[in-house]
């Protein structure tokens, strides 16, 4: 199976996986899914993440996170640019989450970082998802 949107089936599989109360979800590896993976983590959406090497193709294992009693750290995800339709915001015009409750994730010149890193660091870039 071909996915076209690799991001956005990660973003899919960590939805699902947290409905379903899953501790770990794998998904194939990309560098672009460990940085996204290590944004969260720095962030306090997951536990962890692992890369792991399954007969050359790597997958990446994220373990999710849950509140004491049980609910997803992780209320919402969704996509904003998809390879149909590319959404790019100049410094001053990245995205507010829930007025600041949430998280912008920025492709930037810079590797991927969080939407106030990039205002911090002065840099735009695409709007990959958002995580509340």
């Amino acid at each position: 199976m071909h996915v076209t949107d690799p991001i956005a089936d990660l973003l899919t599989r960590v939805r699902n996986g947290l409905s379903a109360r899953h501790e770990k979800i794998d998904v194939p590896s990309s560098r672009f899914k460990v940085e996204l993976a290590r944004i969260l983590k720095d962030e306090g959406y997951i536990k962890n993440f692992k890369v792991l090497d399954d007969r050359g193709a790597g997958l990446l294992r994220l373990y999710l996170k849950y509140d004491d009693s049980g609910k997803p750290v992780i209320h919402g995800l969704s996509r904003v640019s998809r390879p149909g339709r590319r959404l790019y915001a100049r410094k001053d015009a990245l995205p507010d989450v829930l007025g600041g409750l949430g998280i912008a994730i920025v492709s930037t010149s810079q590797g991927l970082l969080t939407g106030n890193d990039a205002k911090k660091r002065g840099l735009g870039g695409e709007v990959v998802c958002s995580v509340w």
